[in-house]
């Protein structure tokens, strides 16, 4: 094999592939990424039995051939080469050989035959949407999934699709984030459980851009395809939360507020409510609504801390404490101007929602506040 590219066309390809390296493993080889050539393409593959990546890049292939070398070694080997041509062959020793002007390295290789195949998967129904729209409804979701593992279903998001519809969901059994976008055709209706590990993987890969990205999937797999990019998951089994039975339709107090401003004020207080005397403990924040103002608050040995905003308000007086990092996560997320939060009793979830935008919601389940 010998093949000579651009240092940013090979970099390009080994940061999008690099993130389906397994890292801790009993198999040597899952630690490699497979190098293949096909006339004046280079194929890299890498695997780690959940997640598989494939990205093809256009290179002068000399010689054909294949290999597979250790995927963290050769990435930066690379990263750190100059920004320039580099040649790539693998010798009569079995030694992958790099030279870029005066540097020359050699890598020992893995037998490519022994390298996993990716699952070949039988797509039963598919979407085309923008890249641009899925990197949105994944930012404004992934945040929400759990990282506990009792309950793996969880630690996914449910990508479910009605009518023309794209509906995104992540819980964590404290929280809700819940996305929408219309797509540009009818498609067949079906629901999988992506995991959150591939999916923030999906969207370091994925371009701000309108190109198109075709998400397939199957009984237990699912597969996202770009130009140049494949990326193989399998899909988390098991019931997911029926969502939309969850989310009050009904509220008995409101707020309507500029985001900005409430989420500088949540912020603020958070530097009270996250202890600097005990580290691993989380004080609550305090939510008190009457008309036309808000106050939170939070108290503990460190100190106190209280914000007051005026603002329109609707309904009954409410107090109700809160983990502000949950409100922080959804504010940061809304790009809109204005939004609505709607509360129910002290104990029941609040809901924030854009006012002009129907297509986002986001609940979040209170604390009970010490008398």
């Amino acid at each position: 094999m010998k093949i000579i590219c651009e240092k940013d066309t090979i970099l390009k390809a080994l940061n999008s592939v690099i993130k389906a390296v397994a890292s801790k493993t009993t198999m040597p080889i899952l630690e490699g990424i497979l190098i293949q050539t096909n006339d004046n393409e280079v194929k890299l593959t890498t695997y780690d039995l959940e997640i598989g990546i494939e990205y093809v890049m256009n290179a002068e292939v000399l010689e054909q051939g294949n290999t597979v070398v250790n995927a963290i070694m050769f990435s930066e080997i690379i990263r750190k080469l100059p920004d320039t041509e580099i040649k790539i062959t693998l010798n009569e020793k079995n030694l992958l050989v790099i030279e870029c002007e005066g540097s020359l390295y050699k890598l020992a290789t893995m037998n490519p035959e022994e390298f996993p195949e990716l699952p070949k998967i039988n797509i039963e129904n598919s979407i085309q949407i923008e890249q641009n729209m899925l990197k949105s409804m994944i930012r404004r979701t992934i945040f929400a999934v759990s990282i506990e593992e009792n309950r793996p279903i969880f630690t996914g998001c449910l990508f479910q699709t009605i009518g023309n519809k794209l509906n995104v969901v992540a819980i964590d059994g404290f929280r809700l984030a819940w996305n929408s976008a219309v797509l540009n055709n009818q498609t067949p209706e079906f629901s999988a459980v992506i995991p959150g590990k591939t999916l923030n993987e999906v969207n370091k890969i994925i371009l701000d851009s309108f190109d198109t990205i075709k998400i397939g999937v199957s009984k237990n797999q699912a597969l996202f395809e770009m130009d140049n990019c494949k990326i193989v998951t399998r899909l988390l089994d098991g019931e997911f939360l029926n969502y939309s039975n969850v989310i009050p339709e009904n509220w008995e107090t409101r707020i309507r507020v500029n985001k900005n401003a409430i989420q500088d004020c949540f912020e603020r207080v958070s530097l009270i409510s996250a202890s600097t005397t005990e580290k691993e403990k989380k004080y609550p924040v305090k939510v008190s609504i009457d008309i036309g103002k808000v106050t939170i608050s939070c108290t503990n040995q460190t100190g106190d801390a209280k914000e007051e905003m005026y603002l329109t308000t609707e309904g009954k007086n409410l107090e109700a404490g809160f983990n502000p990092k949950y409100f922080l996560d959804a504010l940061k997320v809304i790009e809109d101007e204005e939004i609505y939060i709607d509360f129910g009793s002290n104990i029941s979830p609040c809901v924030i929602r854009p006012i002009d935008n129907q297509d986002y919601t986001y609940m979040i389940l209170p604390i009970r506040l010490k008398e």
